[in-house]
């Protein structure tokens, strides 16, 4: 019998140990080794995972999981085993009855949470706060229980979140003090500032908080109406001057008399917040805490910014903070699970890779809307596997890698290695060798200790469609291959995507896209957006700079940053930043495609899709072979993209030919190609301007 086992440990707590002799994955590794000599093989391991497959017909798996995890417990000083997860999965069995059990054990194991839903920050040492936690685990009696017991269960089973967790502890722990004593001032003096980004749930946690409010007494809430409002104050101009007034028509009492939370978005007055119009509204606001209870919401920025703003509350309120970092990849994962739990379904452990590549593939164009976005992905998922089941005359509830590979937009490289992807590629001999040095000098470095490992962030330089972001995907899954990137992901983004809108948002925001791609290519295209010369000292782009040369040297052999543009402006861009082209020692540079590699592409787009007739090639052929070479040689010529889509705008016309003959299968014709380039927008290439004269001639 073989079991494989996925074994998992919690991120956070992981890097907390990024100092140890040995990594916490590393012990793991080691200690099955010592446990099953032979019978070990490991498969893959990363930076908090390991996956290991065990031969043996005497395995008990129940007790082989219990035993990891007691061991991993007692060797870190654990309370208990919420750092760790294990996943089992049976390879092949003769042994139908032990079959049989493992299968139920590996139901009861995929339908539990796999991710610690509140460990402590350190993972050694719990605080008095996180044994209030652990009783309300431990304890199904909730009648003998203190007022607002339902609702800590619920704030307990949020997923991340953990300062948010810490506040609502406190206030129910405080809480009878205070109903006792009638004390309720000393609570309704307190405000509270929400670092949360957008689609991170904060009407979640306003409805949370207000629920343990209402159950602890300390405010009279009725739950069963909208107790929330939710306002953004706008920025101050002539037409309108007194930007606070609706702010003021909201915390005024309610007919119902009872309290209700109003939540003010003041990120435009992140900067202004010790202005007199700002002081005015504060001095109001503090009138009517009584009846409200007030949170004032700014996007997850750096935490100077954070306390400049509560220093200026602080004047007239008590403000406390509560910071809600952007989700890990272990919390979208949670988030993930317990949505498609919800809607009856659940992943297998392969079907994650498919998910998590969605996921990348949503992150990469610089606008992941967190929750809003999770959710959107799991119904795909979900529509994909109801829509196989549909076909197949079944109703299964585990969506498989199959599916949820199914639902990624790049489907075209899954089955393929990194240099089959190359070989793939119009004129790529002088790009093939070029990568083969790199990964021999990284590969040396790694084999001989004595050799420092080298940088190996790299820049690309070139005119627009010559392949560079193709390329640095290939780059990406090569190096995974040769077991230089643990993960070999890939994150692409442009150059002002790491910018944030407000004072603070830029260095977080962009230190949350680099977390991602730890183990992974982060490509930057148009990079040199990012610096506008020395004359824009207050541009954001310069202060996403800093932060990306510093992950570069804290992570050089952990990530490799690919900053991609035009020849002309990356030179100005190294230039004017110190340390910047030292980071970045390898440089690949991309020349604009000829006349007979275009009409290449062209034809391999074809070939891969579709059926054609055989005039077509020659006058495709004429069409390219006739390009000026003022078109070439422009700088906004796209290369590969303007072939892109000149073919998807002929295969488009014989779509619809096509439907209207009735035609089964799509066969591309001369005249559907001639319609396509004869349009403007193709057409205008060809026309050859008229030579300027001479003075004297």
């Amino acid at each position: 019998m073989s079991i494989k086992l996925k074994i998992e440990v919690d991120s956070t707590w992981v890097f907390s140990h990024g100092d140890d002799e040995v990594l916490p994955v590393d012990y793991l590794k080691k200690t099955l080794e010592n446990t099953f000599g032979e019978k070990l093989t490991v498969d893959d391991a990363t930076f908090t995972e390991l996956y290991v497959t065990i031969n043996s017909d005497e395995i008990n798996v129940e007790s082989t999981v219990q035993s990891i995890k007691d061991d991993f417990v007692k060797n870190y000083g654990l309370l208990d085993d919420r750092m760790i997860s294990v996943e089992a999965e049976l390879c092949e069995s003769e042994d139908k009855d032990v079959k049989k059990e493992l299968d139920e054990l590996l139901k009861e194991l995929l339908d539990m949470d796999f991710e610690p839903e509140n460990p402590p920050s350190d993972g050694a040492v719990a605080t008095d706060v996180d044994e209030a936690e652990k009783e309300f685990e431990m304890s199904p009696d909730t009648e003998s229980k203190p007022k607002g017991y339902k609702a800590m269960e619920s704030i307990n089973q949020l997923i991340g979140a953990d300062e948010f967790k810490k506040l609502c502890r406190e206030i129910y722990t405080i809480a009878p003090q205070i109903v006792e004593n009638k004390t309720f001032e000393v609570f309704d003096n307190q405000v509270y500032i929400f670092s949360v980004n957008d689609g991170h749930g904060l009407t979640t946690y306003l409805e949370a908080l207000g629920q343990l409010l209402s159950e602890t007494g300390l405010k009279k809430i009725d739950t069963e109406y909208r107790f929330i409002d939710e306002i953004k104050i706008e920025v101050q101009t002539n037409q309108n001057p007194d930007p606070f007034s609706c702010a003021r028509d909201d915390l005024r009492p309610s007919r119902r008399g009872d309290a209700e939370i109003v939540c003010i978005d003041i990120r435009e007055w992140m900067n202004d917040v010790n202005t007199k119009i700002f002081k005015e509204f504060l001095m109001y606001a503090q009138r009517c805490l009584s009846d409200k209870v007030i949170v004032f919401r700014i996007p997850f920025v750096d935490k100077d910014i954070v306390n400049k703003i509560q220093d200026a509350i602080n004047d007239v309120m008590s403000a406390r903070v509560v910071s809600f970092p952007p989700f890990t990849d272990v919390e979208i994962k949670k988030y993930a699970a317990s949505e498609a739990k919800r809607l009856g379904f659940k992943l297998s452990l392969n079907a994650w890779d498919g998910f998590n590549a969605r996921i990348i593939e949503e992150k990469s164009d610089g606008r992941f809307y967190g929750l809003n976005t999770i959710k959107r992905v799991v119904r795909e998922l979900i529509y994909a596997k109801q829509l196989e089941n549909a076909k197949r005359g079944k109703n299964e509830k585990t969506v498989s890698k199959k599916e949820a590979l199914s639902i990624c937009k790049d489907k075209s490289s899954l089955d393929l290695t990194g240099y089959e992807m190359l070989d793939r590629l119009v004129a790529a001999d002088a790009l093939k060798e070029k990568i083969d040095e790199i990964v021999a000098q990284i590969e040396a470095s790694k084999s001989n200790d004595k050799i420092q490992s080298p940088c190996i962030h790299m820049r690309f330089v070139g005119s627009p469609g010559t392949g560079k972001t193709t390329v640095a995907r290939i780059i990406g899954k090569i190096l995974k291959e040769k077991g230089v990137l643990r993960v070999g992901n890939f994150f692409e983004y442009a150059g002002r995507d790491f910018c944030g809108k407000y004072i603070g948002e830029t260095a977080p925001k962009t230190a949350g896209i680099c977390r991602d791609a730890y183990g992974s290519v982060l490509f930057i295209d148009e990079a040199y957006s990012l610096y506008k010369g020395p004359d824009n000292e207050k541009d954001y782009g310069r202060e996403a700079l800093d932060t990306l040369i510093a992950e570069m040297e804290n992570h050089r052999s952990d990530m490799v940053i690919i900053m991609a543009g035009y020849t002309d402006e990356m030179e100005t861009l190294m230039k004017g930043n110190a340390g910047l082209a030292s980071r970045m020692p390898y440089v690949i540079e991309f020349p604009n495609f000829t006349r007979e590699q275009l009409y290449d592409i062209f034809v391999s787009m074809l070939e891969n899709q579709f059926e054609y007739e055989q005039d077509l090639l020659p006058c495709v052929k004429e069409y390219f072979m006739n390009l000026p070479d003022s078109v070439l040689l422009a700088k906004e010529f796209s290369n590969a993209r303007f072939v892109r889509n000149l073919f998807e705008r002929t295969w488009a016309k014989a779509s619809m030919r096509c439907q209207l003959e009735k035609s089964k299968a799509i066969v591309i014709t001369k005249s559907d190609f001639e319609r396509s380039s004869n349009e403007k927008e193709f057409a205008k290439l060809m026309e050859k301007k008229p030579a300027k004269n001479k003075i004297g001639f």
